[in-house]
């Protein structure tokens, strides 16, 4: 008989990588991680793990194993849904994570509200960009994700994953006072020798923004880089950047500097939530949901 918790380990290994960082994760000595997983290749009676460098890596019979146990612990947690929709009340802790302008401008209202309505219900909010968040959801580190989709370039979803839309995000050129023209290719043609502030390379919003500035036919030239838009509009009321923000970030308020609209096909990103399959039906998750719808 295969143990659940070892294969539980196993699955760990697949979403973390390395026996240190399932370790760490689930409060355990490497050792011991490694001591029960010898003891699963022992119940399975077939090699799961085989050396990759110093790493180890799992073979295709520890792949097949995962996705077993991903199916068994999807149907648990449909489970504890299910006893918790029982109940008449919703309570708990739910574990969010959300990019910057989500958590600053959605979590406090939909916090707000939820302490109204289920006063029992405990929110721990972390903030983290999709590129981390999704894989943490997946490992289940977190109960929700709010995540952000930039115009042609959609972002993986896995099958594990329940995802709804929450919202369209316009995005704005924000620029320094003195642009001549009106029309958002030109104003972008005129920004061509100014510095930029964009998030960094090898993220969904980056590659987007420098897709749109290859469009209006100059490549930028990106003298900052943060994830951080508060520092973006910042840099852009001193004169010392140009940046592309959206309405999120302003958080109701007038913008301080001066925007553009962009051209239809790069006007928005799409904001959502992301959870896994299993636990989309729990009181908690719907809960936090139709808070955030509410926020909006």
């Amino acid at each position: 008989m295969l143990d659940l918790r070892r294969l539980r380990l196993l699955r760990e290994l697949a979403h973390r990588g390395t026996l240190a960082a399932v370790a760490e994760a689930l409060s355990y000595s490497p050792s011991t991680v490694s001591q029960q997983l010898s003891q699963l290749e022992a119940e399975a009676g077939v090699a799961l793990l085989e050396p990759a460098g110093r790493r180890v890596r799992l073979t295709p019979q520890a792949e097949i194993l995962v996705a077993h146990t991903e199916r068994i612990l999807e149907q648990l947690e449909r489970a504890q849904a299910d006893v918790a929709a029982s109940t008449a009340r919703v309570a708990g802790v739910v574990r969010v994570a959300a990019f910057q302008t989500a958590a600053l401008a959605l979590l406090p209202p939909a916090i707000t509200t939820l302490a109204g309505r289920h006063p029992g219900l405990r929110v721990h909010l972390t903030e983290a960009e999709p590129e981390h968040a999704l894989p943490a959801l997946l490992a289940r580190d977190f109960d929700l994700v709010i995540a952000e989709e930039y115009p042609d370039s959609p972002q993986p979803r896995p099958a594990e994953l329940d995802v709804e839309d929450l919202l369209a995000d316009p995005i704005r050129l924000a620029h320094p006072t003195g642009l001549r023209t009106t029309r958002s290719q030109a104003a972008l043609r005129e920004l061509a020798e100014h510095p930029w502030v964009m998030e960094p390379a090898g993220t969904a919003a980056r590659a987007w923004a420098v897709t749109v500035c290859r469009k209006a036919g100059f490549e930028p030239d990106v003298r900052y880089e943060t994830s951080d838009l508060l520092l973006h509009i910042c840099l852009v009321e001193a004169g010392h950047a140009a940046a592309f923000v959206p309405d999120l970030a302003w958080n109701g308020r007038r913008p301080t500097v001066a925007t553009r609209p962009l051209p239809k096909t790069q006007a928005h990103r799409r904001i959502l939530t992301a959870v896994r399959r299993g636990r989309a039906g729990h009181p908690a998750v719907r809960a936090l949901r139709a808070a955030l719808a509410a926020a909006i």
